[in-house]
């Protein structure tokens, strides 16, 4: 098996929000990824004293751990646990309930002998390909379907679709979020390779159209996730004036991407 593993910040002088873990259990049997990009919060706060990079850690250390020593339970069930072990380590000195308090979108896959298990949830992506090369997205598409209007402001989204019905929903202080994502699991013959990103990443395809999720894989699986990642940022830099997309609030975003090969 192989591993890669890129990520770097949209800027120098600020922090990366996203976390990147690869899990391979002592056994020597099966393995996880997890992806995390959290969410940039607004300038106004967010009701905790703690920055989403320390979120992301504390959410991505307690998946990681659970995920290689909990066989039993489901992706659903480890986010769950996840989520609340986080909560548990601020809510005296928080306030959780304030609809920004640190939070983020979740990439979690595991996989055994027999089975590629996976989780999404908001719009970071999963990338699956096969032993004949198909390429299979996993998405959440939620946050695409949400009206524009929705998004004018941040007000607006978090009163109307953040963590709402209709909306969207990124794991932040509530365990039962994790009922939202999206699961399932394909047999380990099907999956030859897998691919996970945060959405600085997948602007390739999603923002600047350069190809098809097959492309982008194939970027990866030939030139490397750096490779990847160069790119979108010389497409960033071209667009900085043009501003052509309208719904890319930042000239660049933190880029992660984790590339497993079996």
């Amino acid at each position: 098996m192989r591993t890669e593993v890129v990520s770097e910040p949209g800027a120098p002088d600020r922090p990366n929000e996203d976390f990147a873990g690869v899990g391979l259990p002592a056994s020597g049997q099966g393995g996880c990824v997890i992806v995390l990009d959290g969410v940039t919060p607004p300038k106004d706060g967010t009701g905790c004293l703690h920055s989403v990079p320390w979120f992301t850690a504390r959410l991505g250390g307690a998946l990681t751990e659970l995920t290689v020593s909990a066989a039993d339970l489901t992706l659903r069930e480890i986010l769950e646990r996840a989520i609340r072990r986080t909560a548990d380590a601020h809510s005296d000195t928080c306030d959780l309930s304030h609809p920004r308090t640190p939070q983020a979108t979740v990439v979690l896959t595991r996989w055994s002998e027999d089975t590629v298990e996976y989780l999404v949830l908001s719009d970071s992506a999963l990338l699956l390909r096969s032993p004949d090369g198909t390429v299979t997205p996993v998405l959440d598409d939620r946050l695409d379907r949400v009206p524009r209007s929705s998004l004018a402001t941040d007000a607006i989204a978090d009163a109307t679709v953040r963590n709402r019905e209709g909306g969207f929903f990124t794991a932040a202080a509530d365990p039962s979020v994790a009922a939202r994502a999206v699961t399932g699991s394909v047999p380990r013959h099907r999956v030859g390779a897998l691919t996970a990103l945060t959405d600085g990443a997948t602007r390739w395809t999603e923002k600047f159209h350069e190809g098809d999720w097959a492309a982008l894989f194939d970027v990866v699986r030939k030139e490397g996730a750096r490779a990847l990642v160069e790119r979108v940022r010389e497409l960033e830099a071209a667009d900085r004036e043009k501003r052509a997309f309208l719904r890319r609030s930042k000239t660049h975003d933190d880029a992660t991407v984790v590339h497993v090969e079996f």
